[in-house]
């Protein structure tokens, strides 16, 4: 059965399960995600691809080539994008994770080729805010010089702690702009999922040409 994420919102003020998770992951950073899964705890996981993605899959708007998708958790984006013109790489760090999406750790990984596109969805606001600076210093690594960077920012709102660790525009601005990167489109989600509506933004980055050239 698919669901549709309404009933399982990723909202830290009303759903236990995020409660729960934090619990596990600030007790444990090395293993709380691992026993998260292994608990089911994961409040994350719509249990369908991700609306928007299909949305740009399906009007032509993603790029063709290498795809990563890093915290891809089971892999619905991973299998929904891939095709004979777009090879995707997901990537997550619960060992149970793997075992559905299979793949390895983002920030230790080091492919043989450099992607075209990377798709960011509830990985930044589930690692640690200090470690920001190094996921946007991956993502310069590992994306061409000419490739596209997909944030969808969520979640945005004031809370206090985390994970999911609040998320805005300004955030992803503070550890992007240093990379090089601009956004080239920022609008509302419009087909966020249930309560996750109106907390949801669809960022579009690319790497400048003086920044590209360096």
């Amino acid at each position: 059965m698919v669901s549709s994420g309404a009933d399982r919102p990723l909202d830290p003020p009303t759903n236990p399960k995020v409660t729960k998770l934090q619990e596990l992951v600030n007790e444990s950073s090395a293993d709380g995600w691992e026993k998260s899964w292994e608990q089911r705890l994961t409040p994350w996981d719509l249990g369908q691809p991700t609306p928007v993605i299909l949305h740009l899959l399906q009007t032509g708007a993603l790029l063709k080539g290498r795809a990563l998708i890093p915290g891809c958790g089971s892999g619905y984006d991973v299998v929904a994008i891939a095709s004979p013109e777009r090879y995707v790489v997901g990537l997550d760090i619960a060992d149970n994770a793997i075992k559905k999406a299979r793949e390895a750790d983002f920030f230790t990984w080091q492919p043989r080729e450099l992607f075209d596109l990377i798709f960011d969805y509830t990985f930044f606001c589930a690692i640690e805010p200090g470690l920001r600076s190094s996921w946007a210093r991956c993502v310069r690594d590992l994306l061409k010089p000419d490739g596209e960077l997909i944030t969808l920012m969520f979640p945005i709102s004031d809370h206090k702690g985390g994970p999911p660790y609040k998320a805005s525009l300004a955030d992803y601005e503070e550890v992007l702009h240093p990379m090089g990167f601009e956004a080239i489109s920022v609008i509302d989600n419009e087909l966020a999922v249930g309560p996750r509506k109106g907390r949801e933004k669809l960022g579009r980055w690319k790497r400048s040409l003086k920044q590209s050239l360096m």
